[in-house]
């Protein structure tokens, strides 16, 4: 079976994080590794505080993984320090892990912010040249390149800005804006740029999409399929299960998981 590990964030209330890349890792058919950099104390309202892992607690969940099973694809999501980021890396590239999809989890749904600016400043320059694809949504986006991002074009722009990072690809999430009714995503891989549009579904604030999105690429990547491909699944993964918020039971009273 595919095993996909993912590095990240606990959300307890199950949302977003880590128990969301698990759930989306199985519901592809995969296997799910997992390892903490940080429990935090959130639900669907906002996020109350967190407890960061250490470099060396962080390492400790990774070996014995990597010791036992074969990964076959990786995704990073929460961050939150410059010495996490720096362990991360670290693994990667000396444990040979596969090129992970980085999710660059700077705000929560919320509004809490979930990494700090020496780690931001880190992840950058030391991470993005190891991913396979940096996943950014908007807001992130804007964050990462100083780029305002009110049109398709600039989607475009943001994304080659964020490939000057060092980035071999770079998606740039739509989904939290509607372009004319359409939610887009612009892949910029290879020297091409690929858009997927999909009808924008007006819901309320959804918690956990952007976790879920680059779980379901890493999933995908690990059974095999391009990334183009592994992007399409993905998104239509994603964007199937916001369509059931339309009539499935309210969980939580603040933004909806998914």
């Amino acid at each position: 079976m595919t095993v996909v590990l993912t590095i990240a964030g606990l959300d307890p209330s199950g949302g977003a994080g880590i128990v969301a890349d698990i759930k989306t890792i199985a519901a592809f058919g995969c296997f799910p590794a997992a390892a903490l950099t940080s429990i935090t104390y959130q639900n669907t309202t906002g996020v109350l505080g967190a407890e960061h892992q250490t470099a060396a607690t962080l390492r400790s969940q990774v070996l014995p993984i990597v010791q036992d099973l074969t990964v076959a694809a990786a995704k990073t999501g929460m961050l939150p320090t410059a010495e996490i980021v720096a362990e991360v890396a670290r693994l990667f590239a000396e444990e040979s892990l596969p090129a992970p999809v980085v999710d660059p989890v700077v705000v929560a749904t919320s509004g809490d912010v979930l990494i700090d600016d020496e780690a931001f400043e880190i992840l950058k320059t030391r991470l993005f040249p190891l991913a396979r694809v940096v996943t950014p949504n908007i807001p992130e986006a804007e964050k990462l390149t100083g780029v305002s991002i009110h049109t398709e074009s600039d989607m475009r722009r943001a994304a080659e800005a964020v490939q000057s990072l060092g980035a071999r690809a770079v998606l740039v999430k739509g989904g939290h804006r509607s372009l004319g009714g359409v939610a887009l995503d612009v892949l910029l891989s290879e020297g091409r740029f690929t858009e997927f549009r999909s009808e924008y579904l007006d819901v309320g604030e959804v918690h956990g999409s952007g976790c879920t999105l680059s779980a379901a690429i890493a999933a995908a990547l690990g059974k095999g399929m391009t990334l183009e491909a592994a992007v399409r699944a993905a998104k239509k993964y994603v964007t199937d299960a916001i369509r059931a918020l339309q009539t499935s039971p309210r969980i939580g009273h603040g933004a909806k998981p998914i």
